[in-house]
């Protein structure tokens, strides 16, 4: 009986000493655990009082000074920090708020992200799906595929290609897509802009917009910079102006320094596009620059008729007259056209009809007639 009890008290004991010991280990894990979210929220705090690093792009050096520029336009004569990477003119630093020490060099040597303003693409329009401008092909071919697929002969000959084309003509009638299809056949990264995107708000940011997208279109190439409504950006310059219409002409000069400058464009090609050839200023028309003038006319029946066609073949038709549709649809553009066919699949849907039939085709056409001709008072009334 005594050695039970004196067992019995040894595993009391015991059972004590492992559970203190356990409760020990699991307080010490809790506290580990505290210490570090303690720390961490301590290392955060200090990062809201540290007073923020300040942008610059470094201009010259001397020494252990360099001569820096703040993003409003100031420059300094300041110290480099002993920890800071070596510095070339034209990088840019993080300089301390009070005194402008650079302290680090940072990446950053454009003051756009280019992709913000730019959709670049590998389209995949093909040459097939382009109705009634057999002409024009031709010519953007010629001008833009044939240089980056073929330039051999180019050599043989002993010629440059052109470095541009302009394409111009009524709103709606393929410039786009044109350009989309030489993009797609050459297999060429598409970077398509507006005009507008091009004119910043203070000066010199215009600028240097137009050189970085150059830039990468060169890193990118073969590739096509598309500019649409290009006459917001090369009007015709005035001698007498606001400061904004003297900064989009800075832009635009720099725009034709980009593509008649030192630099050569390689295998870059630039293509406008504008409904307004009139006011386009005669600089960038000349040789040199978008050496081919292409005008992309509204189609004639044979190419209404190609278009309707390459719109409505994937539709579920009924029998049909497509001449005399094609003839109905006189003057219309090749988006009109287009509108057509899905005005005619709408009619068909509001009727709860599987197939789309003749008189939806004519009520499209009367509609869309409508609408352009409600456009235009509009136009008319209003400016």
């Amino acid at each position: 009986m005594t050695m039970n009890k004196e067992e019995d008290a040894g595993k009391d004991v015991s059972n004590v000493v492992f559970g203190y010991t356990a409760n020990n280990a699991q307080v010490e894990e809790e506290n580990r655990i505290l210490r570090e979210t303690v720390n961490q929220l301590k290392n955060e705090l200090t990062k809201f009082q540290k007073t923020p690093l300040l942008v610059c792009e470094i201009k010259d050096l001397q020494g252990d000074k360099a001569l820096m520029r703040l993003p409003n336009g100031n420059e300094f004569f300041v110290n480099i920090a002993a920890s800071c990477e070596p510095l070339t003119a034209g990088d840019s630093a993080l300089v301390e708020q009070k005194n402008l020490t650079v302290v680090k060099k940072i990446p950053l040597s454009k003051r756009f992200t280019v992709e913000q303003f730019v959709i670049i693409e590998k389209p995949n329009i093909s040459w097939s799906s382009i109705g009634g401008l057999a002409e024009q092909m031709t010519e953007i071919k010629e001008v833009i595929e044939l240089p980056l697929k073929k330039p051999e002969l180019f050599k043989a000959i002993g010629i440059t290609p052109p470095k541009g084309i302009l394409l111009h003509g009524p709103p709606g009638t393929g410039k786009t897509l044109l350009a989309k299809a030489v993009a797609s056949s050459t297999k060429s990264t598409f970077i398509e802009l507006v005009g507008s995107e091009l004119v910043q708000k203070f000066i010199g940011e215009g600028a240097k917009l137009v050189k970085e997208v150059f830039q990468l279109a060169r890193e990118r190439a073969p590739s096509i910079i598309f500019i649409d409504e290009i006459d917001a950006l090369a009007s015709r310059r005035i001698e007498i102006g606001t400061s904004g219409e003297r900064e989009v002409q800075r832009t635009f000069m720099q725009l034709l320094a980009e593509i008649d400058g030192f630099k050569h464009l390689g295998n870059v090609k630039v293509v406008g596009c504008t409904n307004r050839k009139d006011i386009l200023d005669p600089a960038i028309l000349r040789p040199g620059r978008l050496d081919r003038l292409i005008y992309v006319p509204v189609p004639n029946v044979e190419g209404r008729k190609e278009i309707f066609h390459i719109h409505a073949k994937g539709m579920a038709t009924g029998r049909m007259n497509a001449q005399k549709l094609v003839d109905a649809m006189d003057g219309f553009s090749g988006a009109e056209v287009r509108s057509v066919c899905t005005e005619a699949g709408y009619f068909a849907i509001r009727a709860s009809r599987h197939k789309v039939t003749q008189d939806d085709f004519v009520k499209a056409i009367e509609k869309v007639r409508q609408d352009e001709e409600a456009s235009k008072d509009y136009l008319v009334m209003f400016g």
